[in-house]
């Protein structure tokens, strides 16, 4: 018999202390508050890499998003569980600076409940992706200016989480640049 490993998410209040631990999809289910972790990666150009997720992804299938996203796992800093999912995602290594935190509740399909307490990294390459068919569809490169007026006109296509924290994301890369 195969062992499989159940994913679990970090349980958090809103100054982001564990609270402890639960099975990832549980946490989905019930709403609870939850550490995660969102990845943009700009070019020289400085244009944005967006993923659209997987057609089969659990929940936000098929939509365009940041250039990755998940949670850390239970011991793991943000830092490490960003760069690695940026590598298992997008087959990229690249520097990551933290930039903000941010906390958003969005209800999803299948009576799912996004609510994450969501750590802001940001990074620049020009690295090519090697993107990870079970996670990604396809990627492409926007300036931000086209991304807004792209989200404004046709919203249903991207993730909640990029709609909620592109504003802030827009102010703080002109800190990083």
């Amino acid at each position: 018999m195969q062992n499989t490993i159940v994913e679990q998410v970090i349980l958090v209040n809103e100054f982001d202390e564990p609270q402890g631990g639960m099975e990832k999809m549980e946490a989905h289910q019930k709403g609870l508050l939850h550490r995660a972790f969102s990845v943009f990666i700009f070019n020289s150009n400085n244009e944005l890499l967006l993923q659209q997720r997987a057609k089969d992804k659990y929940h936000s299938a098929g939509l365009w998003t940041n250039t990755c996203c998940s949670h850390p796992r239970l011991g793991e800093n943000n830092n490490d569980a960003a760069s690695r999912r940026l590598q298992e995602e997008m087959g990229m290594n690249c520097k990551l600076t933290y930039a903000f935190n941010f906390i958003y509740k969005a209800n999803l399909e299948n009576g799912l409940i996004e609510n994450e307490l969501d750590h802001v990294f940001f990074g620049v390459s020009d690295e090519v992706p090697v993107i990870n068919p079970n996670e990604v569809a396809t990627y492409r490169y926007t300036d931000l200016e086209t991304l807004k007026k792209d989200i404004h006109t046709q919203p249903d296509l991207y993730t909640p989480w990029l709609k909620i924290c592109l504003k802030q994301v827009e102010e703080q890369y002109l800190n990083f640049l």
